[in-house]
């Protein structure tokens, strides 16, 4: 894939780099500010951006609101961000429209290389990869709403997996039971969220975790 990566510390910025040129990927713009992200992705669409949410000058919310533009400008290119913290505003910010190609994860998270590197094939894909402990501090602070109170703990492990972006298939295997269960148990999510739409391939699947996500950070 093509990357962009915004990061303001160079050690991470040229470890980043290392890394994603070492698996194959092109790195066509490597930058220490949302200024330059903007501008490196309005001369040059790469297929997906890094970028850290805290950059230079306030260190607040730059690296976010860059991310929200460029999914508001340039729709088909992914987004994946890197955060700190758990910062749940942010993460329902990302969610807002009807595309996929999104992705939170935390920074902690960049250390488990095979992760990361699965996170941003995700994003490239078109589809979410979303960090676990996001998704679980998203369920905990809706736990209060009586749609989401009525999951079973199967359920709610499901939801959560979904969350992450992982398939059907995965989430079988990382729960050890059929992908038949595994259905069953998101038909009944969608039921009991009173959501609709339930195909998993392509486009109908990056809107049924969207739709999840967003439901969760209401």
């Amino acid at each position: 894939m093509r990357v962009i990566l915004a990061e303001d510390s160079t050690l991470l910025r040229e470890g980043l780099v290392r890394l994603l040129v070492e698996e194959g990927h092109e790195v066509t713009a490597a930058v220490g500010n949302a200024v330059e992200l903007l501008a490196a992705v309005r001369a040059d669409p790469p297929d997906v951006v890094v970028a850290d949410v805290r950059m230079p000058p306030t260190h607040t919310d730059e690296g976010l609101r860059a991310a929200l533009e460029i999914r508001r400008s340039s729709p088909e290119v992914g987004v994946l961000v890197l955060s700190q913290y758990v910062e749940r505003r942010y993460a329902t910010e990302l969610l807002t429209g009807d595309t996929g190609a999104v992705g939170y994860l935390l920074k902690d998270r960049v250390a488990q290389v095979d992760e990361f590197l699965d996170a941003l094939e995700r994003v490239g894909e078109g589809r979410t990869a979303f960090d676990p402990e996001v998704v679980r501090r998203l369920l905990v602070r809706s736990s209060h709403t009586d749609p989401l109170s009525r999951l079973t703990p199967r359920e709610g492990e499901v939801l959560a997996a979904m969350a992450q972006g992982h398939t059907n298939a995965t989430i079988a295997a990382r729960l050890h039971v059929s992908q038949s269960a595994v259905e069953k148990h998101i038909n009944a999510i969608f039921d009991k969220l009173e959501l609709t739409g339930r195909g998993e391939g392509g486009e109908g699947y990056s809107k049924r975790v969207l739709a999840v996500l967003r439901y969760l950070g209401s």
